[in-house]
């Protein structure tokens, strides 16, 4: 099993009243398009950083002590690729972040 990845769409996340140049249903195909594992959840608690996205590492990964990473302002296609693109190379505990989230990765919520 790989990486798979907690997609808010909830109270801000995700809404056209917060973002309203984001097309929010294209960035969800875009996600199904290229992983196999997206999880769509109501809200994180973490609307500072909307739109926000866990990365979930493996259950090798995991095992090993990574930990979920929480990615925030995911509101264009370069972050959004970036996500995919580190599910792809194995997430967390695997492979580096790639450069276009590596700034956007957040303090995990309490």
């Amino acid at each position: 099993m790989t990486a798979r990845i907690t997609v808010c769409r909830g109270c801000c996340c995700g809404t056209e009243r917060k973002h309203p140049d984001v097309d929010h249903d294209r960035q969800l195909d875009l996600l199904r398009a290229r992983l196999t594992t997206v999880k769509v959840a109501d809200c994180l608690d973490a609307c500072e950083v909307s739109n926000v996205v866990v990365v979930q590492p493996s259950p090798a990964a995991r095992a090993a002590g990574a930990k979920p990473v929480w990615v925030g302002s995911i509101l264009d296609d370069e972050s959004l690729h970036g996500v995919a693109d580190w599910v792809d190379a194995g997430g967390p505990g695997v492979a580096a972040p790639p450069s276009s989230i590596a700034d956007l990765i957040v303090a995990t919520p309490k």
